[in-house]
């Protein structure tokens, strides 16, 4: 099997490429992988194995169809994981996640028809939904993004419904709660408040920090769309959360402990623009319909993070700049 994951490099995609070559994702035992990757500041090819025999590394851009057309072919399956991500950053300047998430999938889903790819999944994000004050979104929930981050992504999930539906394309969603783990980012909040803690610098806490969100392994999270690739019906969207709501304070706090500081480690500034309140979803048709569960205990999933951000100051020191979450 060839599977191409687009923005592997990064890091919930670099994680479900490494994982796959180890074979730690059943059904892809063997599968070859290729890579596509513009290697944006959020992009590290440091992620990945420099070498390996079922790997095949591509620099370029979900923005160059032309590119896409010639390099989709030959290939199983196409994992969509290409975005920009950061709530931040679309605030400041909304164009490139547009251009991006939207266009640049909708690049992706065109080149998928083109080229005959048999099976696609599109990984979006519970951002989509907006804001919940209780209870938890299903697949069946109206999508009322308030982010341009978020906007851009409901866009890119009803232009994959449209290929599906129009052109019959073989596509899967998932949406997925906030994802944790190694090689994330320094500009999301676990690993901005952890290396901040290991260097000695505040905590820049957004507001009153009751901001809740509901956060998940990066693991159990690769290990569902993995699922949903091999058994998720078409045109169908599945949910992935954690199960673990906190609110950004809780989360400041549990850091602080594992850094064995304390909590005036903690700064309030200025809240984001626009800060939904919560997020939560609803999973059951996941675990029902293709039986998943995760697997990572939230307490040592954190601890194992915080570990290896101590371990590997070489990967993220470069990356670090000024960043709140």
């Amino acid at each position: 099997m060839r599977v191409l994951v687009t923005g592997g490099a990064g890091f919930i995609g670099s994680h479900f490429v490494r994982t796959l070559l180890d074979d730690g994702l059943p059904g892809l035992e063997g599968a070859s992988v290729t890579v596509l990757d513009s290697l944006s500041y959020a992009g590290n090819r440091a992620n990945l194995p420099a070498a390996h025999p079922r790997l095949e590394f591509v620099r370029g851009d979900i923005l160059d169809l032309p590119l896409l057309l010639d390099l989709f072919p030959g290939h199983d399956a196409v994992v969509h994981f290409a975005a920009e991500s950061h709530v931040d950053r679309s605030i400041d300047d909304a164009n490139v996640f547009v251009r991006t998430n939207a266009e640049g999938s909708q690049n992706v889903f065109e080149a998928c028809r083109r080229t005959g790819v048999e099976r696609v999944v599109h990984v979006s994000t519970d951002e989509v939904y907006g804001s919940i004050d209780s209870g938890s979104w299903t697949e069946r929930e109206p999508l009322l993004p308030n982010s341009p981050y978020a906007a851009s992504k409901a866009a890119s999930d009803l232009i994959a419904r449209a290929y599906w539906r129009t052109h019959g394309l073989d596509l899967s969603i998932t949406r997925c709660s906030n994802n944790y783990g190694p090689y994330q980012h320094t500009e999301k909040l676990i690993p901005l408040f952890v290396t901040n803690l290991i260097e000695g610098v505040p905590l820049p806490l957004y507001g009153d920090g009751a901001n809740v969100r509901e956060w998940l392994h990066v693991d159990d999270h690769c290990r569902a769309i993995a699922l949903v690739l091999r058994e998720g019906a078409a045109g169908e969207v599945y949910n992935v959360g954690g199960g673990n709501e906190r609110t950004n304070r809780e989360i400041a706090e549990l850091l602080v402990e594992l850094g064995g500081a304390d909590t005036s480690a903690i700064r309030r500034v200025a809240d984001r623009l626009g800060h939904d309140l919560r997020y939560a979803l609803d999973d059951t048709k996941i675990r029902e319909e293709l039986g998943y569960a995760p697997r990572v205990p939230f307490e040592q999933g954190l601890a194992d993070t915080f570990a290896w951000y101590r371990d590997n100051p070489a990967w993220w020191k470069p990356l670090k700049g000024s960043g709140r979450a």
